[in-house]
């Protein structure tokens, strides 16, 4: 995103809070409510960097999984060493998925840094994604995917729209990115508008996609969105040999404030 002057004890006093209110609203594993908005909307913001050993993403009830969908239709995602991972992949396009729980404005920033553990293979795929405006219902995830590989030999980023049954999605963005990310490499992406909604994917505070969502049909699939509510989140993909520990993600913040500039 000129005060008067005060006198020195209310400055002082002034100061005190600040430093409380910023040190309360980014503390690790926790979503909190900030200063008011109108009708009573408050600001949400999570920020962690994956510290318990979860086969299931939880964070004491702050995440929602991708199993949640029911029918084994997406996978799940676990933490372990301080980074999250990907734990299954049911179907061809059921990536592992986690969600942050509770209702979310729809102004949405998303960022996480990447974790590589060991060389990735040459056939594709191995991606990290951040997901915004994402629900997740039974048989259905509907929202927004901005991803990149991880891959030297397989390069490229895309910003995907979710339509909701499984397989149903769309890489609507404009323009194209043959890049890949590396270990310790920071995605981040911000969500905004409703009609048309725009999703803009940033890698290490450069702008290198945006994709704009009128709702209408593509990819081979009918109309859907555009999505105008849901959560900030985490994915990942790979279907090229199961190694989900390889690659992950090492923090993760999310906000529904006004979209944050890029780290």
């Amino acid at each position: 995103m000129v005060r008067p002057k005060r006198s020195t004890g209310c400055l002082q006093a002034i100061l005190v809070a600040c430093v409380v209110l910023s040190f309360a609203r980014w503390r690790e594993n926790s979503s909190v409510n900030a200063e008011a908005r109108p009708a009573g909307e408050t600001v949400h913001s999570y920020r962690t960097t994956f510290q318990q050993m979860e086969n299931r993403l939880s964070e004491n009830g702050a995440w929602i999984v991708g199993h949640t969908a029911g029918a084994n239709l997406w996978g799940n995602v676990q933490t372990d060493s301080g980074a999250a991972y990907g734990v299954d992949e049911p179907t061809e396009f059921g990536d592992p998925t986690a969600i942050l729980a509770g209702k979310w404005g729809p102004t949405q920033t998303a960022t996480a840094t990447v974790k590589i553990n060991s060389a990735q293979p040459t056939k594709c795929c191995h991606e990290v994604e951040l997901r915004l405006r994402t629900t997740i219902s039974p048989r259905s995830i509907t929202g927004y995917e901005a991803y990149c590989s991880v891959m030297p030999t397989q390069r490229y980023c895309h910003i995907a729209r979710w339509n909701g049954p499984n397989g149903s999605y769309w890489n609507f963005e404009t323009g194209s990115s043959e890049r890949y990310l590396k270990d310790g490499d920071v995605i981040h992406a911000t969500a905004t508008g409703m009609n048309p909604t725009i999703i803009t994917l940033y890698v290490n505070g450069v702008q290198i996609l945006q994709a704009s969502d009128t709702g209408a049909s593509g990819g081979g699939f009918a109309a859907y969105g555009p999505w105008t509510s849901g959560n900030p989140g985490i994915g990942f993909f790979d279907n090229a040999d199961s190694d989900w520990k390889s690659f992950g993600l090492a923090s993760f913040t999310a906000t529904d404030e006004q979209p944050l500039p890029a780290p």
